[in-house]
């Protein structure tokens, strides 16, 4: 297998996902948008197509010829199903229909661990219907769906703010003080990719999700040592009430309605940061690759800020 076609190759997985495909001696055929990408470089290695998930025309070509599709492109601001819907669940269905059209052997979806608990946002239930739509080829196209927890690493804007204020002594307790979640680095992530592509593929669908090691994924106290760690003095944890969220994500939700816009924190999201279990389990991935992950969160941090 030597030529993959991705989508969401300007986004923060998909870049770092694009650099190892490169590396390893992969050829790819990247999908831009146009009117919000400035036209990137061709190389030898790499083949931009301009198009977006809606035209099937476009998708076609970026598709044609390759071994392998990995579907990063994903929409995570919103206060509407229809908003997510439109990008996680009918932009998979429109690059399936393009994948059978050319008659690809395999699909890789990039997911989330949100999808395993679909009732507690729109953002959620919009990529487990995405997941649904990959499911029901299974028949005709080796399929594949990874569903990582919260992504880190250089390049990604959601969570920097608040590896910023742990890197500085300060803890933020976001989320339910009982909770446990899984963490994974960007790199470990597209690693488990790249071993996936190269492994054999499966005659039905299956489903992966993965973290960075931490087997019970993490607590807040456990975030808490590393900081010290990290900053060889006692952090200071500051707890932020689910009230106060909730007001801000109120807020967010009537002032995008008046001015179009689509925030990241909205009621659903609160709904997402105050459940109690986002831990992963590797045992699937493990079985069915070589993969391990290598960066734990104490040494993302390092990495991260050296």
């Amino acid at each position: 297998m030597r030529s993959i076609a991705i989508t969401g190759a300007t986004g923060f997985i998909g870049t770092v996902l694009l650099s190892h495909l490169v590396d390893q001696g992969f050829h790819v055929k990247a999908l831009y948008r146009p009117a919000s990408t400035p036209t990137p470089d061709q190389t030898d290695a790499v083949q931009w197509q301009p198009g977006d998930l809606d035209d099937i025309k476009s998708l076609r070509k970026l598709v044609a010829g390759v071994d392998a599709i990995v579907h990063c492109a994903g929409a995570v601001r919103g206060t509407s199903l229809e908003q997510f819907e439109n990008t996680n669940t009918a932009g998979v269905a429109h690059l399936l229909e393009a994948a059978v059209e050319e008659k690809i052997p395999r699909f890789l979806l990039m997911s989330s661990l949100a999808a395993r608990e679909p009732s507690l946002s729109a953002y959620a239930s919009s990529k487990k219907s995405g997941e649904a739509v990959l499911v029901k080829y299974q028949d005709r196209i080796s399929c594949d769906i990874l569903r990582p927890p919260a992504v880190y690493g250089p390049g990604d804007r959601e969570m920097l703010p608040l590896l910023q204020l742990i890197r500085r002594g300060i803890v933020p307790i976001v989320g339910d003080k009982n909770g446990r979640f899984s963490l994974i680095y960007v790199d470990d992530l597209v690693a488990a990719v790249c071993c996936l592509l190269k492994s054999d593929p499966a005659p039905k669908s299956r489903c992966f999700e993965l973290h960075d090691g931490q087997p019970d994924g993490y607590t807040w106290q456990k975030i808490k040592t590393v900081a010290a760690h990290l900053n060889g003095k006692e952090p200071r944890c500051l707890s932020i009430p689910r009230s106060l969220l909730q007001m801000i994500a109120l807020t967010n939700a009537g002032l995008a309605r008046l001015l179009d816009y689509r925030p990241m924190l909205t009621p659903g999201k609160v709904r997402e940061i105050f459940h109690l279990d986002w831990v992963c389990d590797n045992t699937a991935i493990f079985e069915a690759t070589d993969w391990q992950p290598r960066i734990l969160f104490s040494e993302g941090m390092k990495r991260l800020f050296p």
